[in-house]
């Protein structure tokens, strides 16, 4: 079993018991879907490439090594898994600031195309680029700072200056307008 289970209240704490148990494949399928959201959080602390994959890499060996310290009763996997890498973020931006040297060699580019044109070279992925094109200005924004920036509600809320209530509405009234989009 390498989806992720369907536990309604938290898909991913499963996941983190099989890891406790040594399952690699519960780590692979933890790690395909929260790695692209907690690498975004980690590049927004560090705003380093390399240092976000050294972030990622740390979390997930830790989650490795130490998934029993998880505690369903005290919050989500999800929330776990974002402390875990906010913590280490900020751990490894506060040792870099202290090793960075005089003359700092700048981060190369990637080669590989970025998440963006991955997702437009498929069909798939160039359906939901229309559908997102076709929400109004707000929703889309919301949308997209949410799922593709990594951003919180309440950090949506504030970059677009409305109540909480109100995007986290918006967002629920475009995801499900994404979804009757791409069941066309």
């Amino acid at each position: 079993m390498t989806d992720v289970p369907t536990d309604e209240n938290d898909p991913f704490a499963p996941l983190l018991r099989r890891c406790a148990t040594g399952d690699e494949a519960a780590l692979r399928a933890l790690y395909d879907h929260q790695a692209p959201r907690l690498k975004g959080l980690a590049l927004r602390i560090t705003a380093s490439h390399t240092l976000a994959e050294d972030v990622l890499h740390d979390v997930f060996l830790h989650v490795w090594q130490q998934a029993a310290q998880f505690d369903p009763n005290r919050g989500a996997a999800r929330a776990w898994l974002t402390t875990l890498v906010r913590f280490r973020a900020l751990e490894v931006l506060r040792r870099h600031a202290r090793e960075r040297t005089v003359e700092e060699l700048p981060d190369l580019p990637d080669d590989q195309p970025d998440a963006y044109a991955q997702m437009l070279a498929s069909a798939e992925g160039q359906a939901l680029h229309a559908c997102l094109a076709a929400l109004d200005v707000s929703p889309r924004r919301a949308v997209t700072l949410a799922f593709v920036e990594g951003c919180t509600h309440g950090e949506v809320a504030a970059m677009l200056g409305m109540p909480l209530g109100t995007v986290k509405s918006m967002i629920r009234r475009g995801l499900l307008a994404l979804k009757r989009c791409l069941d066309q």
